[in-house]
């Protein structure tokens, strides 16, 4: 096993998070995953008290954790509350300030841990408190910023040596295989948060469709926009754009997006029932570009278990085969 200060930190058996996904990571895939030995959290998304009370039921007795886009709580801070009831794992906040919710989270006693995209927010975070950091790249699926996953968690990794060395690093964004894991554990993270690649599990709320578009596609096949984010008409900071897979809404509208907001009731709609029909042409895909790895749709506990031997293996072999003895 690869025993890092994430998994002693935890009680984990692997170091590995799976990313709460806006409804895909339901109480069924956090459950999975941490009946897998990781941490499974449930995807809050963008506030709905029912759902997220129903997804801490599916996933039983198994200790998970939840996940929330830091602005859209900012409208909803009872959900913090809702979620902080059901005893959880951790809290993860991404997109967004902390400061407002870090002392409640851990007065609850509950691990806080922070999802940023740029060093400055990696040392806010940790100010506030962060117990764990999770640095994510551009190369991610979902929404995120600029940076790439091979620079930032390095950068990120000599800032909490210098000055916040009791925080734990994960790293996010093109993780998708044991070669992935094992580089970024070689950058200086002690632990992966994967998204993609358990989106393509049996336990993620994802249509077939869905699932069966992103089985034939390669990473050049993403792209970052605010497209779907205009015709869903939801308040992103403009600094965070989505990766998904190119496909009709996107050809239509990128690089339109004037004209979107112009008809932003209307294609709401359209986009609404695209979404409900699991449409991967009316609505989005929202996967990385690590999708140009995945070839199947299986049960998250096999996934995790790959990913892990992998690494392990290579990990153990590659630098025999790279540094010479002589």
């Amino acid at each position: 096993m690869l025993k890092t200060r994430l998994t002693e930190r935890l009680g984990l058996r692997h170091p590995i998070i799976c990313a709460p996904m806006a409804w895909a990571a339901g109480g069924r895939l956090a459950a999975a995953v941490s009946a897998a030995g990781g941490l499974g959290l449930i995807g809050g998304g963008y506030g709905d008290a029912d759902w997220i009370a129903q997804e801490f039921r599916a996933a039983g007795n198994q200790p998970v954790g939840c996940g929330f886009i830091t602005w859209s709580l900012a409208k909803q801070p009872a959900l913090l509350d809702l979620a902080l009831s059901n005893k959880p794992k951790a809290i993860i906040l991404s997109f967004g300030n902390p400061e407002p919710f870090a002392k409640r989270i851990k007065d609850a006693g509950v691990t806080l841990i922070c999802q940023v995209q740029t060093r400055r927010d990696a040392a806010h975070a940790m100010a506030c408190g962060a117990d764990v950091i999770v640095a994510q790249g551009a190369e991610a699926g979902g929404h995120g910023q600029s940076r790439g996953t091979l620079s930032i968690v390095p950068e990120v990794a000599d800032l909490i040596a210098k000055d916040y060395p009791d925080t734990i690093l994960c790293a996010a964004g093109g993780i998708g295989d044991g070669r992935t894991v094992a580089a970024a554990l070689m950058l200086g993270a002690e632990g992966v948060m994967v998204g993609s690649r358990l989106w393509a599990s049996k336990e993620a709320n994802v249509s077939q469709r869905m699932h069966d578009t992103a089985l034939s596609a390669t990473g050049d096949e993403t792209i970052r926009s605010q497209t779907m984010d205009l015709a869903r008409k939801l308040e992103w900071p403009k600094q965070y754009s989505a990766r998904v897979l190119i496909n009709e809404f996107i050809c239509r509208w990128h690089g339109r997006e004037a004209e979107l907001i112009a008809v932003a009731d209307e294609e709401a709609a359209k986009y609404r029932a695209g979404w409900i029909e699991g449409d991967p042409e009316k609505s989005n895909t929202f996967v990385g570009e690590v999708v140009g790895l995945i070839r199947s749709i299986e049960p998250a506990a096999e996934i995790i278990e790959r990913l892990m031997r992998e690494a392990e293996d290579l990990l153990l072999s590659k630098p025999r085969e790279i540094v010479s003895q002589a």
